[in-house]
């Protein structure tokens, strides 16, 4: 299932993504609004309209115009109305600790890991 993690703290994880010019947008239901913060930033795209951007802060710190949504995009674009995508890295299917390309002893590193003792 898609998501969207920072420094631990899930800020969205959905499987109704959409993708669009290699971002996926996720719906708003799907986004844990705690992190979020609209800013005034704003950028225009020619077919999809005008962007909005959220800063994300995560334990404190801000980070700057991470996410971005249109609220009012054009016809060709509706399918995203604020559907929200990241200047941040979209895990497509992440392992639960323990497994294979998780966080802790799984893969390849795990497996030598065990193999020579270490």
């Amino acid at each position: 299932m898609p998501r969207v993690v920072l420094n631990g703290a899930v800020l969205a994880e959905s499987t109704e993504t959409v993708k669009v010019e290699g971002n996926h947008y996720f719906p708003p239901s799907s986004i844990n609004k705690e992190y979020f913060q609209e800013n005034d930033r704003h950028t225009s795209c020619f077919w999809k309209g005008l962007a909005s951007y959220y800063d994300v802060q995560v334990d404190g710190q801000v980070y700057p115009s991470k996410a971005w949504t249109y609220h009012d995009p054009s016809n060709k674009a509706e399918s995203i109305r604020d559907y929200v995508a990241f200047y941040l890295p979209v895990e497509k299917d992440p392992k639960p600790e323990g497994e294979a390309g998780g966080d802790s002893a799984g893969g390849v590193k795990g497996a030598i890991s065990r193999l020579f003792g270490g």
